[in-house]
């Protein structure tokens, strides 16, 4: 297993589009009963803020959920790429936690840890580094 090639960047940055989408379609439905109808930009922006914890929380528990039990995202799946651990083993529990908690960290601070896949010869982002995983083609 370990002759498996690394995702591309390119496959990783759709399936990180597709995963962004689903989730946002998610927090929306969740938040859609408290955003104003008829409101300005401001009012928006308020009801979107107050939610702002909902949104990582979702955020963590789908990166977790997914990558824990099936390896991968619904966006990852779609692309067919995969994460596995260093020794191209099923990620365990708390590689996925950690991995999708500094996916958000990642974020937080303007998508610096993705840069780091640029630079990295196996693409690790800094959330992979983190758990001390990679992102394979299947």
């Amino acid at each position: 297993m370990e002759n498996r090639s690394l995702a591309s960047l390119n496959k990783r940055a759709i399936a990180f589009l597709i995963d962004d989408i689903l989730v946002s379609l998610i927090y929306l439905i969740i938040i859609w009963e408290y955003i104003p109808k008829s409101g300005s930009f401001v009012e928006l922006s308020i009801v979107i803020n107050q939610f702002m914890l909902l949104l990582v929380m979702i955020k963590i528990f789908y990166h977790t959920y997914f990558v824990y039990k099936f390896r991968a995202t619904l966006g990852k799946m779609a692309l067919k790429i995969e994460v596995l651990s260093l020794d191209y083993e099923n990620v365990n529990f708390l590689q996925a936690f950690n991995r999708a908690i500094f996916r958000v960290i990642s974020e937080i601070i303007f998508y610096f840890g993705f840069l780091l896949a640029f630079f990295d010869k196996k693409r690790q982002t800094l959330h992979d580094k983190t758990a001390k995983t990679l992102v394979v083609n299947v």
